[in-house]
């Protein structure tokens, strides 16, 4: 099968006018973290029903103004698989929001589907196997060779019959108004980065760090983000989290010494270490009092539940558990622990009063509502 390839916003125009017609397009996007500092949209991809797959270069040209209104026109339904992190990322770089979503993750996740990732449910329901070849590729780099476009192309080519054979097994389990709540849900998502978050909790093991040795992995962790940042390079590409621990509980005295360690890159030792030591150093001549600690928890103002929420909550988590269990659903999915601990705080009496539990849908309390009201002691109607 062939695809386009757009690199301008003149030919963007004439194909999107091209296809304008179509009530329902694929759409996927390709992102670069795993290579680079930034995972910015590197590549757009879009089928149509008849099968026209096009691919959008968002590095080649400013291509937000004009997806924009084709992409968040209400009369067109955009299908995409795992849909939240590229929703994020339309957000953020393009500024679009969709307005007609049909996710196949999460009707999938409302069907009980064992298998949630797309190659999976495209074995499943097309027998169409996906190559694995390019799942950790480069898409910054340029230009994209052909099979790496290829490859691209597949992730939105068979959406449209995938939907197709999914829509029927919702009508058949009556769950086609589930699966379209959660889609609404995805559509609110927006690009939440809280970039005043403390650094050192996105290193794994730190949490049991001392004093001192926490902050000298908030000096190892800023190190590491300016060389990734200068270079275009992921983070764990410049140094792994175990070299930063190690550079925290036990401070390197020379470059030298710090090249000779076997966690470490030797040629980056020698060039960036010294103002990794310098930095430490500084650390190490402050007082304890002048010290960062690992940072609190934010908390919604509950705290700890209390004994008797804690066991209210164990309750309705064995009701949520058979629940599941006898539709076939994955516990999470048709209540996530923290909703369940929530319902236990709020203690509701009626479906009203679970209408106002945040984080719970009302599939969730069609599924469900009646075993947890009988459960608080409430009244089902």
């Amino acid at each position: 099968m062939s695809f386009e390839f757009v690199e301008n916003v003149e030919d963007a125009r004439r194909v999107l006018s091209e296809i304008a017609d179509s009530r329902s397009i694929a759409l996927d996007l390709e992102a670069a973290g795993f290579h680079r500092f930034s995972d910015r949209v590197c590549l757009i991809q879009i089928s149509t029903p008849e099968g026209r797959d096009l691919i959008l270069d968002p590095l080649a040209m400013e291509v937000g103004d004009v997806l924009r209104p084709f992409l968040e026109d209400p009369n067109r339904e955009i299908l995409m698989h795992g849909s939240d992190y590229d929703l994020r990322l339309l957000d953020r770089d393009l500024n679009i929001h969709l307005t007609a979503l049909f996710d196949t993750q999460a009707a999938a996740q409302v069907l009980g589907e064992p298998g949630l990732g797309l190659a999976a449910l495209l074995e499943k329901f097309l027998d169409v196997k996906l190559a694995k070849k390019f799942q950790r590729a480069d898409w910054a780099k340029r230009p994209l060779p052909q099979d790496m476009l290829e490859y691209a192309a597949c992730d939105t080519r068979y959406l449209h019959k995938l939907v197709g054979l999914i829509r029927v097994k919702l009508d058949e389990a009556g769950r086609a108004h589930w699966a379209d709540e959660e889609f609404r849900a995805l559509e609110t998502i927006r690009s939440e980065e809280d970039l005043d978050a403390d650094p050192v909790i996105r290193v794994k093991k730190a949490r049991d760090l001392a004093l001192r040795e926490v902050a000298r992995l908030r000096e190892a962790v800023q190190w590491r983000d300016g060389i990734a940042r200068a270079l275009d390079r992921a983070p764990f590409r410049v140094a792994s989290d175990e070299v930063l621990m190690d550079a925290a509980t036990n401070p390197p005295r020379s470059a030298g010494e710090f090249a000779s360690r076997k966690v470490m890159n030797g040629r980056l030792a020698h060039a960036e270490g010294e103002a990794l030591i310098e930095s430490i150093r500084k650390i190490d001549e402050l007082p304890d009092s002048e010290l960062t600690p690992w940072p609190r928890p934010k908390r919604d103002g509950r705290g700890r539940p209390p004994p008797e929420v804690e066991e209210v909550a164990d309750r309705l988590k064995a009701i949520r558990n058979r629940t599941a269990d006898e539709l076939g659903l994955d516990r999470g999915t048709l209540m996530p622990n923290a909703v369940v601990v929530e319902t236990a705080f709020m203690h509701p009496r009626s479906k009203e009063e679970l209408g106002q539990v945040q984080g719970l849908k009302k599939w969730q309390i069609e599924a469900v509502g009646e075993r947890l009201l009988a459960a608080l002691g409430g009244k089902s109607g």
